[in-house]
C-alpha cells in the first residue's frame, strides 16, 4: 500500500546529533584527538577570560569550528554559520544541540584577537604534535624545510608611493583604472595602502610580482607531519632565515640531517645549520659555480634518501591550499595570517594521524 506523503513535523525530537553521526565517520577520530588537545589547554584558555561577568562563547567551541572551515573548504564565517544551522554533523563536531542558536559570524572577529593573544594556534598545534609524538610517530633525526608564498589580501592597485594620499587615475568609477607602467617600485619608496606589511614578491623568473606573505614548515621525514609552521613577510632571505630559525629551535643535542631545495643553498644557511648541530642535505644549486654543499655530504647515502623525501613537504603546501583555503589569506597582516596558517598545518596533522590511525589506538 503506497503511504501518504505526510508532511509535518513533530512536536519533540529525542534525537542528538551524535545518533546521527556514523561510528565508522572520519571526523570522529579528528574529534577524538582534537578534543584531548583542547583538553590540555583548559589553564591557557582560563588565563585568557575574566573571572567574573557573562559567560563568553567558549574557545572549545570556536576553534573546533574554525577547525571545520579547513577541513571543508569553507571561505568565510558567515558561510559557517550557515552550514552550522542545518548541517547535523557540523552541529555535533562544535558541540551544539539540535536546539542550539548558531552565532553571528562577526562573533568569530570580536574573539579573535584575545586568541592572538594567548597564542591559542601555537599552543593547540603543539598539543596535537604532543599526541603525535606518544604514538611514536615522528622521527628525531630526519627532517626537512621550505616555504611558499600566501597571497595577500591586497591589489596591486593599493601599491602606491608612501608620500601619496590618492593614487592618480584613468576614468571614473568605483574601481578606476591605475596606469603604473615603467615606474619604479621599491619596498623603500612603496607601500600597500590596504595591507602595509605585505611585500611585492615573485617566487621566481618569469613569474608575476604579487604582494604576498610567506608561510614556512619543517616537516619530519617519517610520516610526513609538520614540526613547525610560521608566517613571515616576503623577503628574498625569508625562507633561509626562518628555516634557520626553525631547524634552531629543535629541541635536544643530538644530530639531525635536514633536506631542502636549491634555494638554500647558500653558505649561510649551511653554516647556521651545522653550528645548531644540523647535516644540511640542500640541493645543490647548478646555476652556481660553486655550492655550500661538498662532495663529502652528497655522497652519502642519506644525503639521496632526503633529496628524494623531501619532496613531501609539497604534499603539505598543496593540502593548505587546495583544502585549506591558504592560497590567499583571508586577513591583513601577518599576525592573523599566522594564526589561519598554522591552525590549518594542526589540521593537516589531525588528518595525517588519523589516516595513520592514531585515535584508534
Amino acid at each position: 500500500m503506497r503511504g501518504a506523503d505526510i508532511q509535518q513535523d513533530g512536536l519533540f525530537s529525542t534525537v542528538s546529533p551524535e545518533q546521527r553521526v556514523p561510528k565508522d565517520h572520519p571526523l570522529r577520530p579528528i574529534r577524538q584527538m582534537a578534543d584531548e588537545a583542547l583538553a590540555a589547554l583548559d589553564g591557557d584558555f582560563d588565563a585568557l577570560y575574566a573571572g567574573l561577568g557573562r559567560d563568553s562563547i567558549p574557545p572549545e567551541k570556536l576553534l573546533r569550528a574554525q577547525l571545520l572551515m579547513v577541513l571543508y573548504s569553507i571561505r568565510s564565517e558567515r558561510q559557517l554559520m550557515e552550514q552550522l544551522d542545518y548541517n547535523l554533523l557540523f552541529r555535533w563536531f562544535v558541540g551544539f544541540s539540535m536546539d542550539d542558536k548558531v552565532w553571528h559570524h562577526s562573533t568569530f572577529t570580536k574573539n579573535r584577537d584575545r586568541l592572538l593573544e594567548g597564542e591559542v594556534a601555537h599552543r593547540f598545534f603543539a598539543q596535537v604534535l604532543k599526541q603525535a609524538r606518544g604514538a611514536d610517530l615522528l622521527s628525531r633525526e630526519h627532517f626537512s624545510v621550505d616555504g611558499t608564498l600566501i597571497e595577500a589580501l591586497a591589489s596591486l592597485k593599493s601599491y602606491r608611493p608612501k608620500d601619496e594620499d590618492e593614487p592618480p587615475t584613468q576614468g571614473g568609477g568605483r574601481n578606476p583604472s591605475v596606469d603604473f607602467r615603467g615606474e619604479r617600485r621599491t619596498r623603500d619608496t612603496h607601500a600597500s595602502k590596504t595591507d602595509p606589511q605585505a611585500f611585492l614578491f615573485r617566487k621566481s623568473q618569469g613569474t608575476t610580482a604579487k604582494l604576498s606573505y610567506m608561510g614556512h614548515l619543517l616537516m619530519e621525514n617519517r610520516h610526513g607531519l609538520v614540526v613547525d609552521a610560521r608566517v613571515s613577510q616576503a623577503t628574498g632571505r625569508a625562507e633561509r632565515e626562518v628555516g634557520a630559525e626553525m631547524v634552531e629551535a629543535l629541541t635536544g643535542t643530538h644530530r639531525v640531517t635536514v633536506g631542502a631545495d636549491k634555494n638554500y643553498d647558500t653558505r649561510g644557511f649551511v653554516r647556521r645549520l651545522r653550528e645548531a648541530n644540523a647535516t644540511p642535505h640542500v640541493a645543490q644549486n647548478d646555476t652556481r659555480r660553486t655550492s655550500a654543499i661538498d662532495g663529502r655530504t652528497t655522497a652519502h647515502p642519506g644525503y639521496r634518501s632526503s633529496q628524494t623525501i623531501r619532496k613531501r613537504i609539497e604534499e603539505c603546501f598543496g593540502w593548505a591550499k587546495t583544502i585549506g583555503g591558504l592560497r590567499k589569506s583571508r586577513f591583513v597582516g601577518p599576525e592573523k595570517l599566522d594564526f589561519q596558517f598554522v591552525l590549518t598545518m594542526a589540521a593537516y596533522n589531525l588528518v595525517r594521524m588519523r589516516n595513520l590511525g592514531v585515535a584508534a589506538c
